[in-house]
């Protein structure tokens, strides 16, 4: 069973960055992978996907341009680049695996247990 370990969150001031990662227990990590958030009180939500070649990638509108999605199947990683943080990116962050790149959280099958981002203004 592939366990998924996110790492990266923290506390940032408005216009800065960070950096999640979410490493991927298993020999084999030929699957898609994506990134959701949940903000107190609200639903999960897609943030990103990207196939398991790392060729393709998708975005969700509130976050294109300033987010990125990336992976090294070497070392069975993949991580989200987030600039130009808002206050509204505050969420505790998940990274999960699916069989193809989908923005539904029931497609995926495996999710980390997720690291807090929380933005200041």
């Amino acid at each position: 069973q592939v366990q998924l370990v996110e790492s990266g969150g923290g506390l940032v001031q408005a216009g800065g960055s960070l950096r999640l990662s979410c490493a991927a227990s298993g020999r084999t990590f030929s699957y898609a992978m994506g990134w959701f958030r949940q903000a107190p009180g609200k639903e999960r939500e897609f943030v990103a996907t990207i196939s398991n070649g790392g060729g393709y990638t998708l975005y969700a509108d509130s976050v294109k341009g300033r987010f990125t999605i990336s992976r090294d199947n070497a070392k069975n990683s993949v991580y989200l680049q987030m600039n130009s943080l808002k206050p509204e990116d505050t969420a505790v962050y998940y990274c999960a695996k699916s069989p193809s790149t989908a923005v539904t959280s029931e497609v995926y099958d495996v999710w980390g247990q997720g690291t807090q981002v929380t933005v200041s203004s």
